[in-house]
């Protein structure tokens, strides 16, 4: 069977891919930003800020939902040209 997203509702793929950045951000940044204050230094250079380093997921998901809904709106004017992505989808055995 095959169908076709024709169309995306730009602010709930916008709110959703902020919660998705957020947890990628609490996992990946949290992490590398914390080894990245025991990495040493060379000379002149600084440790990144705890407060930068707690922030990134923060500025993830802001960022995302900024930019996914701009893509959305864009894959939908796209969809209006094209038809849209076509998937084909199988029942369960």
């Amino acid at each position: 069977m095959k169908k076709r997203i024709s169309s995306v509702d730009p602010w709930q793929c916008g709110k959703t891919f902020a919660v998705v950045y957020f947890a990628l951000g609490v996992v990946l940044a949290i992490p590398i930003g914390l080894l990245s204050r025991f990495a040493p230094l060379g000379p002149g250079e600084t440790h990144p800020s705890l407060l930068l380093i707690l922030c990134l997921p923060i500025l993830y998901a802001i960022a995302a939902l900024i930019f996914i809904p701009i893509g959305c709106w864009i894959y939908n004017k796209a969809a209006g040209f094209t038809g849209g992505i076509e998937l084909t989808l199988e029942p369960d055995a």
